[in-house]
Formats: C-alpha cells, sequence, structure tokens
C-alpha cells in the first residue's frame, strides 16, 4: 500500500536553468509561504491518534525512490513516477506538501544537486499539482454525487490525468520563458505526446486509490465509509 505511481513531467535536476533573480527569489517566496501554511495547518495530531506516522514516513521514502527513476527526454525535461495526487487524496494539501519537501530534500541529499533549483522544482513539481488536486477534490466533492465510484473514476482517474498534463505544460511554458527552449523545438518533439500521459496516469492512480479505499480505507483522510458506501 506505500507504493504510490504517477508518470509526470519535471525539470532535469542536472541543468541549470537562468531565472531572472527576480522570478528565482519570487518563487522562493511563494513556495516559503506554502510550506509555511502547511506547517500550520498539518493535522500532526493524526499522526498519533491514528498511527500513520508509519504510513506518511513510508510514502515520503517511496517518493524519494520514484523521482530517481526518471527518463531524460531532454537536457533539462524529464519524465518521472511521481504519487502527488495519490499522496493528496490519502494525508491532505498540507501534509502531501510536508512529504513532498522531505521527498525533494532527499533526493537532493542523495544527488548532491538541485538545490538551486529547489524552490522551483517545489513549488511547480509539487505545491502545485498537490494544490490543483485538493481544489478538483473539493468541487467534485461540492458538484458531484458522494458514490465509492465517483470517488474512485473522478477524484483517482480523471483528476490524475488533468493534473499531470497541466502539471506537464507549466514545466515546458517555464523553459520557454526562461529560454531554455524555444517553443518551436518543444512542439516538434515534446508537447505532441502529453496527451499520451492522461492514460497511465489516470490508471495507476485510480487503482491505487480503489486499493487503498477498499482495504486500507483508515489511510485515507478523503474517503469515508459513512459518506460514499453506506446506503449507496
Amino acid at each position: 500500500f506505500y507504493i504510490l505511481f504517477w508518470v509526470g513531467c519535471c525539470l532535469d535536476r542536472g541543468v541549470h536553468l537562468t531565472l531572472p533573480s527576480f522570478l528565482n527569489g519570487l518563487l522562493l517566496v511563494f513556495y516559503g509561504m506554502a510550506l509555511a501554511v502547511a506547517l500550520r495547518l498539518a493535522p500532526w495530531r493524526r499522526f498519533h491518534t491514528a498511527g500513520l506516522i508509519h504510513v506518511f514516513l513510508g510514502s515520503v521514502l517511496v517518493l524519494v525512490l520514484l523521482w530517481h527513476g526518471q527518463v531524460l527526454v531532454k537536457p533539462g525535461l524529464s519524465f518521472h513516477l511521481l504519487g502527488l495526487t495519490a499522496l493528496t487524496l490519502m494525508f491532505g494539501w498540507s501534509l502531501a506538501v510536508i512529504g513532498a519537501s522531505l521527498a525533494l530534500v532527499g533526493v537532493c541529499l542523495n544527488t548532491g544537486v538541485g538545490w538551486d533549483s529547489f524552490a522551483v522544482n517545489a513549488l511547480i513539481g509539487a505545491v502545485v499539482p498537490i494544490t490543483l488536486t485538493q481544489i478538483l477534490l473539493v468541487l467534485i466533492r461540492a458538484y458531484l454525487p458522494r458514490h465509492f465510484f465517483v470517488y474512485v473514476l473522478v477524484n483517482g482517474f480523471l483528476t490524475a490525468g488533468f493534473v499531470g498534463i497541466a502539471t506537464g505544460y507549466l514545466v515546458t511554458g517555464l523553459l520557454v520563458v526562461t529560454g531554455a527552449y524555444s517553443f518551436l523545438q518543444l512542439n516538434q518533439g515534446f508537447l505532441p505526446f502529453f496527451p499520451l500521459m492522461f492514460l497511465p496516469e489516470a490508471i495507476v492512480n485510480g487503482w491505487v486509490m480503489t486499493v487503498l479505499v477498499a482495504f486500507r480505507p483508515q489511510w485515507v483522510y478523503s474517503f469515508r465509509d459513512e459518506e460514499y458506501l453506506h446506503g449507496k
């Protein structure tokens, strides 16, 4: 149950992006604010009352391992397995941001590189997809019936695919803005393949969440038997 899969797009740690100093500082401020809010709002007592500290730490460890297994597509741009949608559905926005930050620290410590772009990767590769997942969770709960299949198919399946593609386009947009690549270069050899990312991300996240809510629903903060199963 620790295995949370996601196929995503990220900035390669070995390539330095020439971000303007004000933009780099702005991203650092935004990430610092997000992390501060996450630390303030995190339900720390849940670790003690529900005994989930081992689940959380195990998920962080899996993220570290998955983020090492990336496939370089172009210098500065790579695909790798993530676990952020499932992580958000399991622990909520605040703990997901903290867990992803810890995982990124672990990757940087292990590889010895990536510290100069830590804030960029943390904000765009972690905070943004986690926030999108949380927003969609709220909207889906508000406008769609609370049913088991709605949760699995929409929250787990469709949300995963949408968030993955949106994050990928955001990363490539940053590469274009910073001058690392031109839009023509990315459009010829990378952007046309983005729609193909939807299906594997959606299938794997939907499968993971199905297994979790079926066998370990107490590990999933966003799922309650009383809301999604009883009387349905």
